[in-house]
């Protein structure tokens, strides 16, 4: 029985101080004129009721403007990320940043504990994409970031949020084929010195499943290929829910005090058939069964957090202190019936029992002000990051109904971990020209493994430097060159390092490594921006060097069972050629297109001990048209392209897809917005294993063509949503600090960092 949770989801951020200095390399630092005039009409006036245009590129990190797409007001943050260049989030909620995997999720800076391990996906498919403003891809993060997530590349979703005094309120109402449906109200009031933001949003969705694995593997007895084979289904859509708001309130010109708040839910309900046909080993004779399992689960994510702003008496002088609290509580329960069509085997049944939460507290402080002709950074962060996970399996007496625990299935594990970390950071202009940033950040890290099952506790600790260096040079007032370098570690997960054998079906288990040790990543880019006509381009050239990179390894542990776990590789690499070109081909069509070219090597020691060598050259992509038929219909076609990657000892299979949106403005408050994506349902997962002793194609397939159709209403303020929605795509918007025409060395720090 589906169960309906009315849940709330709180995300907010401050309202910063809205005279926040400007420097370019053409001008000092300067109050915007609004602020000037509000400031001498009175000595004390909320900053709140004053608003300036956001940033776009800066000199580390790209940002894309997500509100555009069509489809975002009946969307979630997974389809939000998919039109971001080379970010891929497939039907699992499986993330990629230029093919790889090892990517942190933050909002607004910060991390998460909702978008940690396994839990990620299906949290990115939960979130409303209408709640998000833009997302900033940082390929190289810099000292002031930190490596609590798993280190490598940053996409931060920046929440979306309105300073304008005032109030104004969305309503977004959708429903969608097989009786999917999802509502979202967003609303935010600004008046004297206080602002208000949330939003409350529900939904009913999810992707049906079909699969299919084939596997020929080696029996050392009889030193043949024996062939089995699965075939699975699996239904059920999930009730999601939440809530989510902050507050902020303005002590005076200086001070701005900040709270926020969420809670969300969701089910994980799910049925599931699976057909399993063995081939006879030397061990055991050949089956041919049939596996049904019905799996009940929730979880609850919430999370909550202060912030104190203050403006120095220098231009650009700033102090930010921040604490967030968050936690994640997942739990499922899953009962399998096994009936076998060979004869002489017995019907068996089991039940299992898991749960997982993380839990993380993170307190900053940042401290910014001018310095010897440049801009001085300085912060430090206290995180704490505690992860429990418990695995309960019983298996049913087939005759009393007795249940029994397995201990081979069953285990309890925990991970403390501690951060400390200082940062210092320096930016300068070097001449007309040329900008510069670089910085260092120092971690020590504690950690405290007990592996309760076991009664084996364990503790590890370590002090890690971090470089980071950045470079802009302005060839004209259309093209910044740009470069950079950052160093980034990647620390083994709890999953990552729990040595207990966790069952997931009858043919595949899985484990941790309790002796991974650290990835470390040595990331270079070099790009080019600039504009010709009414396009925007970007070509980005990079590489990047993992040392002890973290691989899936497999093999064998029964004759039918393959076991999936971690080691260190003897490394990788990946180097690779991006581009995005966006803007009006003609008044009424809008082009956004990206493209990433890359080659990837990996190094490990196969199942047998042989070190292997495996190279993969992809090219993924996305183009996006827009169609501004006349002032009240704009058409949009997507087409999306992944390429091969990489995956442990085989590849996943290039796949594409091709999605499409109306909006139609009924009034200035009315819009009626209609998507379909994956038209042709050609999205698939297809991984192929082709090694000495293993031979597996995995391929699953998921209902991908869903319609939705819904309306949007805006009560209140200037205009309607569709209205303030600008034409120009996933693009960086023309014009901000760093960007082209911009100001080459231009940077200020991440909302919400």
């Amino acid at each position: 029985m589906q169960k309906i949770l009315l849940t709330c989801c709180l995300t907010g951020s401050a309202i910063l101080p809205a005279y926040a200095q400007t420097t370019t390399p053409d001008k000092p630092a300067t109050k915007p004129a609004a602020a000037t005039k509000t400031q001498e009409a009175a000595a004390v006036v909320p900053e709140v009721t004053v608003s300036a245009e956001r940033p776009t590129n800066r000199i580390d990190r790209q940002v894309y403007d997500v509100k555009s797409d069509v489809s975002s007001t009946n969307g979630t943050a997974a389809d939000a990320l998919n039109n971001v260049p080379s970010v891929n989030v497939d039907p699992d909620g499986s993330l990629t940043l230029r093919g790889s995997s090892n990517v942190q999720v933050m909002i607004d800076g910060k991390p998460s504990a909702m978008l940690q391990g396994d839990n990620r996906g299906p949290a990115l498919q939960a979130m409303a994409a209408d709640d998000i403003e833009s997302i900033e891809v940082i390929n190289n993060p810099g000292a002031q970031f930190g490596n609590e997530a798993g280190g490598g590349p940053i996409l931060n979703l920046v929440m979306r949020r309105n300073r304008k005094p005032g109030g104004v309120t969305t309503v977004n109402a959708n429903g969608g084929t097989a009786g999917r449906y999802n509502s979202a109200v967003n609303s935010s009031y600004n008046e004297g010195a206080w602002g208000f933001q949330g939003s409350a949003n529900v939904r009913h969705d999810g992707r049906n499943s079909v699969a299919e694995v084939t596997r020929d593997r080696l029996d050392p007895t009889s030193g043949q290929f024996v062939h089995s084979s699965q075939e699975s289904s699996g239904r059920g859509l999930n009730d999601m829910a939440g809530l989510n708001g902050s507050v902020s309130y303005n002590l005076n010109q200086n001070d701005t005090l900040t709270g926020s708040a969420s809670y969300n839910s969701r089910t994980n309900d799910q049925h599931a058939t699976d057909h399993y046909v063995n081939g006879a080993t030397g061990l055991i004779p050949a089956s041919d069964y049939v596996r049904d399992a019905v799996r009940n689960g929730d979880s609850t994510n919430f999370g909550w957090g202060g912030r104190y702003d203050h403006k120095g008496a220098l231009p650009g002088e700033t102090l930010k202190i921040d604490l967030r609290v968050s936690a994640s509580e997942n739990q499922n329960d899953s009962d399998y019936a096994n009936t076998y069509a060979t004869a002489g085997m017995i019907d068996t049944r089991a039940r299992q029992h898991n749960q997982f939460s993380t839990r993380i507290v993170d307190f900053t402080g940042d401290y910014e002000r001018p310095l010897w002709g440049g801009t001085a950074k300085a912060g430090y962060k206290v995180a704490t990051n505690n992860n429990e996970n418990s695995t309960l399996y019983t298996d049913i007496d087939p005759f009393t109904g007795t249940a029994r625990v397995n201990n081979g299935r069953s285990n309890a594990y925990e991970l403390d971990e501690t951060v400390y970390a200082l940062y210092g950071s320096y930016q300068m202009r070097l001449s007309e020209r040329w900008g510069a940033l670089a910085g260092l950040r120092t971690e020590y890290t504690d950690m405290d493994i007990d592996q309760i099952t076991g009664g084996v506790k364990a503790k590890n600790h370590y002090i890690n430097y971090i470089p980071s260096a950045y470079a802009t040079y302005k060839v004209s007032n259309d093209a910044n060159l740009r470069f950079s370098y950052a160093r980034r570690i990647r620390r083994p997960n709890a999953n990552d390092l729990n040595p207990y054998v966790t069952y997931r079906d009858e043919l595949n288990v899985s484990s941790g490594n309790p002796n991974l040790k650290p990835t470390k990543t040595d990331s270079f880019e070099v790009g080019y921006e600039t504009r010709f006509g009414g396009l925007e381009t970007n070509l980005r050239g990079y590489y990047r060097r993992d040392t002890d990179a973290i691989v899936d390894y497999r093999y064998f542990v029964a004759p039918n069972v393959l076991l999936t776990t971690k080691a260190n590789g003897e490394g990788s690499h990946s180097s690779g050629l991006e581009f995005t070109v966006s803007g009006k081909l003609t008044p009424a069509l809008t082009l956004n297109t990206s493209g990433n070219l890359m080659r990837a090597q990996q190094s490990f020691y196969d199942d047998t001990g042989v070190l292997v060598e495996r190279t993969a050259n992809s090219l993924s992509g996305r183009v996006r048209l827009n169609y501004q038929y006349d002032p009240a219909n704009q058409f949009q076609v997507a087409l999306q392209m992944m390429g091969k990657q990489l995956s442990g000892q085989g590849y996943r299979s290039p796949n594409h897809s091709v999605n499409a949106s109306w909006r139609h403005i009924l009034s200035p408050q009315l819009t009626l917005v209609a998507n379909v994506t994956d038209i042709f349902n050609t999205n698939k997962m297809e991984t192929i294993v082709d090694s000495n002793t293993l031979r597996e194609t995995s391929t699953r397939r998921f209902d991908g063509r869903v319609v939705y159709l819904g309306l949007s209403y805006r009560f209140g303020g200037t205009a309607s949503s569709a209205d303030k929605r600008d034409e120009g795509g996933w693009g960086p918007r023309p014009g901000g600090p760093g960007g082209p025409g911009g100001p080459g060395p231009g940077f200020g720090p991440p909302p919400g960092a």
